[in-house]
């Protein structure tokens, strides 16, 4: 069980609720009487035609999300940290979420944008969209400490980041996946990968998200690994793996190994400890067991 006393925003024609905000999101039994701070109050936004007001939403994490509000507040509790990816069931999130257009002034319906832009032109105002979508940036919800984010519109709200995390701007999260540790993301980390402490995800690199892999498979990359430039893996690797530049390892990718053997890359899926590369004479692909130092982070780009 979880809950939270927030903000909801309700687009006044239609009831919709589009987005809402929980600043202290909670785990356990909620209590009888909830408190809503005295100077919460309903607000009426004429311009972007909705609605601010308060709400109180409790829930219960096993079962899927019942509503907008029960889906940002499983968000709210992932992006906060209070929940670890892949422990809260999310199970038809898109389908409770409307497409939002989240903008300067904050969330209205797609299709109020002409009128709006047109009500804030009379009075000299420009309306800036970040992002038309179902899920907002993170950052306009929650700020997690220990993180530097260098595009924000490139996490999204339910993602994971602990502390000592650096995203590069063109790395990527998604919601229900994330960092366990000081980590840097350069590439992407899709919906329901949990990546170890100490570990880099190159630049361009790419990691199978359960979205692409039919809703089943997860993916872990272990502590201390290193995914190269613009390589991509969909299986998980245990603590100390490193996957050359350029090469994309899927389930299915014949790896021949150091004892001449053959197997196919989902039976090595969690080994520890193996360098996978691609052999420039004859193609083939291969995982070698690592020697030597391992992976290190630069102390200074991870002092956040």
């Amino acid at each position: 069980m979880a809950w939270g006393v927030g903000m909801a925003t309700v687009h006044g024609a239609t009831e919709q609720v589009l987005d809402a905000w929980f600043p202290t999101p909670t785990l356990g039994e909620a209590p009888e009487h909830p408190v809503i701070p005295a100077d919460w109050r309903v607000f009426v936004d004429e311009h972007r035609h909705v609605r601010v007001e308060p709400v109180v939403t409790v829930i219960d994490l096993d079962t899927p999300p019942a509503g907008v509000a029960d889906a940002y507040l499983r968000l709210h509790l992932l992006s906060m940290r209070v929940c670890p990816p892949r422990s809260i069931n999310l199970e038809g999130l898109f389908s409770v979420l409307p497409v939002v257009a989240f903008t300067s002034d904050g969330p209205c319906l797609p299709a109020d944008l002409p009128a709006i832009r047109a009500e804030l032109a009379l009075s000299g105002r420009r309306l800036d969209i970040h992002v038309v979508d179902k899920i907002p940036r993170m950052v306009d919800y929650v700020v997690p400490s220990g993180v530097r984010i260098g595009d924000t519109a490139r996490v999204r709200l339910g993602a994971h980041l602990a502390p000592g995390t650096t995203v590069m701007h063109e790395g990527f999260v998604n919601y229900n996946a994330g960092t366990l540790g000081r980590s840097m993301v350069e590439g992407r980390i899709s919906q329901g990968v949990v990546v170890g402490d100490g570990s880099d995800i190159g630049g361009g690199a790419s990691i199978m998200g359960t979205l692409s892999g039919g809703g089943r498979e997860q993916i872990t990359i272990g502590q201390g690994c290193l995914l190269g430039a613009n390589s991509g893996v969909g299986i998980s690797l245990g603590d100390g793996c490193v996957v050359e530049a350029g090469l994309y390892l899927t389930a299915g990718t014949k790896v021949s190994l150091d004892d001449g053997t053959v197997r196919k890359a989902a039976e090595l899926s969690g080994a520890p400890g193996l360098l996978y590369l691609r052999d420039s004479l004859t193609g083939a692909v291969r995982a070698k067991h690592r020697s030597g130092p391992g992976i290190a982070l630069a102390d200074a780009l991870h002092t956040n």
